[in-house]
């Protein structure tokens, strides 16, 4: 073959074959770690079971431990702090108060998955746990049992050693499934208070009003009320060039913060329009979304007419730059503070999905310090009563 003359169409077909290759491979991965943490689901629940029904000591764990490995000596996994992690995992995610919390994400659609709902919704309103409910149907578990499945053994461990709260685990579990974070990403998020941002502070866009519903809903997803910019290292921004430097400079971080998918295309993208030229910041592409998201950076506060400029750079986004298969092109508008208000009706007549954020330079004030301590302009009228009076 190698002397032999190459089809011209052979180096597409090659790769679409490489292409084809990748996918099974990923998917197979994918099925083992599954079938990996259904293992281990299966394995806390039944030590959970026997400890309580058959009243077995903690001992049991040791004793397990040993025999398990003696008998799969080529499987890791089965050591006695695994086991008992095991156990620590179906105990946390059978608790009712995490129960309570996937009644509110399981769909409404008719069939099993009301089943599901149903199933959940009892067990969530009762007073004890799924460990003191082992004689529930099997499909009224079925549900988290999957979600479980969906991350690595790894992933769960960070979830269940750095987090407590049940709406925290189940954000973050979500989260991880449907974005496909390393666990360097999931650390990171959680280190950034992700799921306390997107409890306490609302979203400012039009994703509903433009987008198809479930569009709309990864969008909401990808997108964060408010940007932590600490890692620039920088106290207040004098020119928006400056901030939009230190970004570039500081990619890495950047994208960490922005969340997992996507994918730096260039700064000041250069759009032509006749013989006017127009610059989107920083442009990314979504892979997931599948969609080039545009973002505006400002300095100040948020004002009407940002909306007008963004809507006008989607459009020529969406008929110069948008791929056959991509989704309608994204815009987020980061600024320093915003009047969610007046984000409303500016966003309100636009016909592409926008959406409005802000940036965090510095660490905002601790809770327990806020109206305790004078605010820059009262410190400022301070000084200035300070100051001698000329005459």
């Amino acid at each position: 073959m190698s002397n032999a003359i190459v089809p011209v169409d052979y180096a597409e077909f090659l790769t679409g074959l490489k292409e084809r290759i990748r996918s099974a491979q990923i998917t197979a991965v994918r099925a083992v770690n599954r079938e990996l943490i259904l293992l281990y689901w299966d394995i806390g629940r039944s030590i959970v079971e026997k400890q309580k029904i058959a009243r077995w000591g903690g001992a049991v764990v040791e004793r397990l431990s040993a025999d398990l490995q003696a008998e799969f000596p080529d499987m890791r996994g089965f050591s006695g702090r695994n086991l008992r992690d095991m156990k620590r995992m179906w105990l946390a995610y059978s608790a009712p108060e995490f129960w309570r919390q996937a009644v509110a994400i399981l769909p409404d659609d008719p069939g099993e998955d009301q089943i599901w709902r149903h199933g959940v919704a009892r067990l969530a309103s009762t007073n004890t746990t799924a460990s003191e409910n082992l004689a529930q149907p099997v499909q009224e578990t079925e549900f988290l049992r999957q979600l479980v499945a969906e991350i690595p053994w790894g992933h769960h461990l960070v979830i269940l050693n750095k987090l407590t709260d049940p709406a925290a685990r189940l954000y973050y579990l979500r989260a991880t499934a449907q974005f496909g974070w390393s666990r360097k990403v999931l650390q990171n998020q959680i280190k950034a208070g992700a799921y306390e941002r997107a409890r306490k502070e609302k979203k400012a866009h039009n994703f509903p009003l433009v987008l198809p519903e479930h569009l709309a809903e990864q969008a909401n997803e990808m997108m964060k009320s408010r940007y932590n910019l600490e890692f620039l290292g920088i106290g207040r921004v004098m020119k928006e060039r400056d901030l939009e430097n230190r970004l570039i400079e500081q990619l890495q971080h950047f994208i960490l913060e922005l969340g997992y998918g996507f994918c730096f295309i260039g700064r000041q993208y250069r759009l032509a329009l006749g013989r006017k030229e127009y610059y989107v910041d920083l442009l990314f592409y979504h892979r997931f979304l599948k969609a080039l998201v545009a973002f505006d950076l400002k300095l100040g506060s948020f004002e009407p007419e940002h909306a007008g400029k963004m809507d006008f750079y989607l459009n020529l986004l969406n008929d110069r730059e948008r791929g056959p298969d991509d989704q309608p092109s994204i815009g987020i508008i980061l600024c320093a503070e915003k009047d969610d208000i007046e984000v409303e009706y500016a966003l309100k007549t636009k016909t592409n999905p926008i959406g409005v954020a802000e940036y965090q330079l510095q660490p905002r004030l601790p809770a327990e310090y806020k109206g305790k301590l004078p605010t820059a302009r009262q410190l400022t009228n301070a000084v200035r009563r300070a100051l001698p009076t000329s005459k």
